[in-house]
């Protein structure tokens, strides 16, 4: 049965990262439940070639004309709807993906602040044991960065940062986006073919 996977896209640079998981996510056939912040709409708009339109509706058209799904598999929420699935352990789902995950992001969850549906997401999957994964994209980090972080590790969440490698000889920018995105789903147990395992050929 294909899983049901929370990706929320939040302010930090790297926003190449979230739209390519949402891509490779909803290819293999998993239902993705999208939060996007206000400032992940700016990022989105000033590094990348998409012009994400303005409004709910709006952008739930433009993601299910750009990034084809099937009926129902891609659902986009707005930052207050909390009477959405992921705003309730009982309705949470599979896993949940932060990427890119933003300082700010990383310290309202250390926290256990709920101000708006991407910080109550992870709180829901925090405390009912389901995977989160957080895809930092900073550099340097502070001290206050890296409490946070072992923090959240000790609290369940994987730290999974945008470092790609290059022992596989990237050739684009692609390649380099999915070296991590092949390693988040490698930690959702989904099946990708855009790295080989080590070893493998």
């Amino acid at each position: 049965m294909a899983k049901t996977i929370t990706l929320a896209i939040t302010g930090a640079s790297g926003a190449q990262y979230g739209l390519r998981l949402l891509q490779v996510l909803l290819g293999s056939g998993c239902q993705v439940y999208l939060l996007i912040s206000k400032a992940a709409e700016v990022v989105i708009r000033r590094e990348t070639i998409y012009d994400l339109p303005e409004g709910l509706a709006e952008q739930q058209a433009w993601f299910a004309k750009t990034f084809p799904s099937g009926p129902g598999q891609l659902r986009l929420f707005d930052r207050e709807d909390w009477f959405s699935p992921v705003a309730s352990g009982s309705g949470a789902p599979d896993a949940m993906v932060i990427c890119p995950a933003s300082g700010g992001t990383l310290s309202a969850l250390a926290c256990g602040a709920s101000n708006n549906l991407i910080e109550r997401a992870g709180d829901v999957a925090l405390k009912e044991r389901r995977k989160l994964i957080l895809v930092p994209r900073e550099a340097p980090y502070s001290q206050v960065h890296l409490e946070n972080m072992l923090k959240l590790t000790q609290m369940g969440a994987v730290i999974l940062p945008a470092s790609p490698g290059f022992y596989q000889n990237p050739k684009s920018i692609e390649d380099l986006v999915d070296f991590v995105v092949a390693r988040i789903m490698d930690q959702l147990g989904i099946s990708q073919s855009l790295l080989p395992p080590w070893g493998g050929q």
